[in-house]
């Protein structure tokens, strides 16, 4: 007889963790050799798009010279920096802020807040002209100098063949914008990522008709990049909530970006028991209808979302353009402010099926789905507030001016286990997320 252990928190009940190991049956001798430090894990195979062709390993094979253990900014981006070759890992111990000093210690000489708001307030400036032709010394000047000086502080790029994780229950980053870009092989597991705040928001007049601010940094973004694992990890405003974000010309003063992009032909990705909670524009694949970024991501953006919670968002979960998407097995819990989950974009071949949907009265079920564009889809075996639900059925019966059509063209095979959707609440809310392995 098998016997698997699990080493979790046990909270209610063991079902978290018996839907993680019955992901493949497991012979005693394999559940031996089977690696339970985290950092040696590597991407089951069929476990979503992340584990095709060649599959994702990060950094398990590390030697030991090649293992860090990291407390503080500059000690990651040191580890990061490191040119020796070969597979590496990366343990983050506690919470690493990259943006400690405040936006004070990004501000250039002579920028001045109050002097921005003067010049471009619209009963001065108008809605007809953007900044982009400002010159350096003026205040848009000074804001982009000292947006640059952000950028270059609080940015990381994650190399090829990386396994980043946090050690223990309360690891991660604040005002970190990790950068995945145009690598191979990158696990990240067990952190708690912190939205970045934007110090210098960019004031557009001609974004809408009454302007807009506009900000930058995503907490993760995996550009161009292919094998990618996000497993156990949490994206969250954390201590600055848009509720909290100011207003300025009569428009929220908007800090946050995205907490995931998925963008420019990056392809093969997993996301497994995330957690993505309290934010606006979560998670882009694909960003943008244009034709140079149609060459690009055309046959890419690969992407797995299975088992993650998607708790109090306002839209984008995910809005997909491009790519083949399986997302199933999803818990998504709507609050104030909700727009809709999942976006059709784009040339997007979304299958969502066997996900669970906890909507609150006064929120129809037809907005869970949002056309932005012509593209069919599949969405199959869902349930909502625990009655199966055809999404698409509803959504063209109160929305018949966005009329989707069934069927996204292909069927997802690497799927290693699927739990029933109705048990999908119980088994997400308690396993998703940091500090939350089995």
């Amino acid at each position: 007889m098998n016997i698997v252990k699990c080493h979790a928190r046990v909270i209610g009940s063991l079902i978290g963790c018996t839907a993680l190991v019955l992901a493949a049956t497991v012979t005693t001798a394999q559940a031996r050799t089977r690696p339970r430090d985290p950092a040696r894990q590597t991407l089951p195979a069929g476990d979503g798009w992340g584990s095709a062709t060649t599959g994702t390993t990060g950094g398990a094979a590390a030697d030991a010279a090649h293992v860090h253990t990291v407390t503080t900014w500059p000690e990651f981006k040191a580890a990061l920096a490191s040119r020796s070759a070969g597979p590496r890992i990366i343990r983050v111990v506690g919470t690493i802020d990259a943006g400690a000093d405040g936006c004070d210690s990004f501000t250039a000489p002579g920028y001045d807040f109050d002097a921005y708001l003067q010049k471009y307030a619209p009963e001065k400036w108008g809605y007809g002209t953007n900044l982009d032709a400002e010159p350096d010394d003026s205040p848009e000047g000074l804001r982009r100098a000292s947006a640059a000086r952000q950028d270059t502080a609080i940015k990381a790029e994650i190399p090829a063949d990386t396994t980043l994780v946090g050690v223990g229950r309360n690891a991660g980053f604040k005002g970190a914008s990790l950068q995945i870009k145009a690598v191979d092989n990158v696990i990240v597991r067990n952190l708690a990522f912190e939205s970045p705040l934007d110090c210098f928001p960019q004031w557009d007049p001609t974004d809408t008709a009454v302007g807009n601010w506009n900000s930058e940094y995503d907490s993760a973004v995996i550009y161009g990049s292919t094998h990618v694992w996000l497993d156990h990890n949490t994206f969250t405003d954390g201590d600055h909530p848009d509720s909290s974000l100011p207003t300025y010309f009569g428009r929220i003063y908007e800090q946050h970006d995205g907490e995931l992009d998925i963008v420019r032909g990056a392809d093969y990705v997993t996301a497994s028991w995330n957690v993505f909670t309290d934010h606006d524009k979560t998670i882009l694949v694909g960003n943008s209808d244009s034709a140079s970024t149609a060459a690009v991501d055309r046959g890419h953006l690969k992407v797995t979302f299975h088992h993650n919670l998607f708790s109090n968002l306002v839209e984008r979960a995910p809005r997909v353009r491009f790519g083949q998407v399986d997302s199933y097995n999803n818990h998504f819990v709507a609050g104030d402010g909700f727009s809709y989950s999942y976006g059709i974009g784009m040339e997007s071949q979304l299958v969502a099926e066997h996900n669970a949907f906890t909507l609150p009265s006064g929120i129809s079920a037809a907005t869970v789905l949002k056309k932005w564009k012509e593209a069919p889809l599949t969405a199959t075996d869902n349930y909502v507030n625990g009655v199966a639900t055809d999404l698409i059925a509803v959504h063209n019966a109160e929305i018949p001016a966005e009329t989707l059509r069934s069927g996204a063209g292909w069927t997802p095979s690497l799927r290693t286990h699927v739990d029933p959707p109705r048990a999908v609440p119980g088994i997400v809310d308690h396993r998703a997320g940091a500090g939350r392995f089995c």
